[in-house]
């Protein structure tokens, strides 16, 4: 990415920026995904176990606090 752009794009307001990130992700087209048949059974199964105790999942908090502790 040319750095001239990165620089204004970090200028943007977070709420500028989120908004950018969902446009571009929204202009990706993911109309056959290339899983694999073992890749989407455990999605399936993962789906399934969620269904069955959503109390299981952990929230946005928990992910973020997880995510940054394996960056240490």
């Amino acid at each position: 990415m040319r750095p001239e752009l990165l620089t204004e794009l970090m200028e943007l307001s977070p709420v500028e920026r989120i908004e950018l990130v969902e446009f571009l992700w929204d202009s990706i087209e993911l109309k056959n995904p290339s899983l694999t048949a073992e890749e989407l059974d455990e999605m399936e199964r993962e789906l399934t176990e969620h269904r069955a105790d959503p109390s299981s999942a952990l929230s946005w908090e928990e992910v973020r606090e997880w995510l940054w502790s394996r960056r240490k």
